[in-house]
C-alpha cells in the first residue's frame, strides 16, 4: 500500500492558477480537469474503506488528496456556484460511516479546514 500512495502522490499534478485567471485559458482549463480528476481519484480512494484499514484511506484520501491539493483548489475558486459544486462533489465522496460516531458540531480532524471553509 505504501508503494501505491507513493506512486498517486509523485505522479500527481494539480496546477495553481490565480483566482482572477480568466477561465477560458487553457492554463485554467487545464487546472480544473486535473481537479475533477483528482476528485475521481479521491471517490476512488475511499472505495477501499473496509478493505484498507480505515486510518490509511483517510489519510490517503483526505489528508494528502483533499488537504494537499483539493482544498487548495476549491480555496482559490471565487466563492458561487464553482466554489458550491466543488465542494459538494467532495462531500459525495465522504463514506457516511465516518460521521457516525461523531458528536454534533465536531467533523474528523483531517477535514478541520474544509468544514471551515463550508461555513464561511
Amino acid at each position: 500500500i505504501k508503494q501505491k500512495i507513493i506512486f498517486i502522490l509523485t505522479s500527481f499534478f494539480l496546477p495553481m492558477t490565480s483566482s482572477v485567471e480568466d477561465k477560458s485559458s487553457l492554463r485554467s482549463k487545464f487546472q480544473e480537469r486535473r481537479f475533477w480528476s483528482a476528485v475521481k481519484l479521491l471517490s476512488n480512494v475511499v472505495l477501499w474503506d473496509g478493505v484498507v484499514q480505515e486510518d490509511k484511506v483517510r489519510d490517503l484520501g483526505l489528508s494528502k488528496l483533499l488537504n494537499r491539493y483539493l482544498l487548495l483548489n476549491i480555496l482559490n475558486t471565487p466563492l458561487g456556484l464553482d466554489n458550491i459544486e466543488k465542494c459538494n462533489k467532495v462531500v459525495a465522496c465522504l463514506p457516511e460511516r465516518w460521521f457516525q460516531d461523531l458528536r454534533g458540531g465536531s467533523t474528523l480532524p483531517e477535514l478541520l479546514n474544509f468544514s471551515q471553509h463550508l461555513l464561511q
